[in-house]
Order: C-alpha cells, then structure tokens, then sequence
C-alpha cells in the first residue's frame, strides 16, 4: 500500500504540473502523508522532474526548509 501511495503522489504531481500553486499543495500533502523513506524517493524523483521546468523548482523549498 505504501509503495501506492507514492505513486500515485507522482501520478498527481505529474497532471498538476501545470500549476505551480497546485504543485505546492499537492506537494504539502504528500510530505504529510508519506514516509519517510518514500520522501527520499520522492525527492529524487522531484529534482529530476523539475529540472527543466524552473517554475515549479521553487516548491522544492518546502522539502529543503
């Protein structure tokens, strides 16, 4: 199940993209639903995602605080 959610946290994150507004919450709810492992997945995930798309590279502070 675990391993779902962070999936499906990406799934999100990709169709909210759009958004940088969007991206941030969605991001805020990821960092409280997940574990801690699969925020250190996720957070590799999100430095690939977002290294061509610098208007959502600000949402990377609230992982960085």
């Amino acid at each position: 199940m675990a391993r779902a959610m962070l999936e499906y946290t990406k799934t999100i994150l990709k169709k909210v993209s759009f958004n940088s507004d969007l991206f941030c919450k969605e991001l805020e709810k990821a960092l409280t639903r997940l574990l801690p492992y699969e925020l250190n997945e996720l957070t590799i995930w999100l430095k690939t995602f977002t290294s061509n798309k610098p208007e959502l590279y600000i949402c990377m502070n609230l992982i960085n605080p």
